[in-house]
């Protein structure tokens, strides 16, 4: 019964050195929200520059139709 005994941790006195652990946790935390934040205002201008380059694709498309139609006609 004695290898229930090595499981067993002591209670760590956190004292005045809890207030520094919440705020490394409170920093972490920060960081990782300002990161997806960053993540998601790249994300939508990436979007943005795709619908801008489909949009840009469609009408070169739409012209190339154009001239092969005024081409046949001729």
């Amino acid at each position: 019964m004695s290898a229930v005994l090595v499981f067993a941790a002591p209670e760590l006195p956190l004292g005045t050195s809890g207030k520094y652990v919440a705020a490394a946790y409170i920093v972490v935390l920060a960081l990782i929200l300002a990161y997806v934040a960053i993540m998601a205002v790249r994300a939508q201008r990436l979007e943005r520059d795709l619908d801008e380059l489909r949009r840009d694709v469609e009408a070169a498309r739409a012209a190339q139709d154009a001239n092969r139609e005024t081409e046949s006609v001729l």
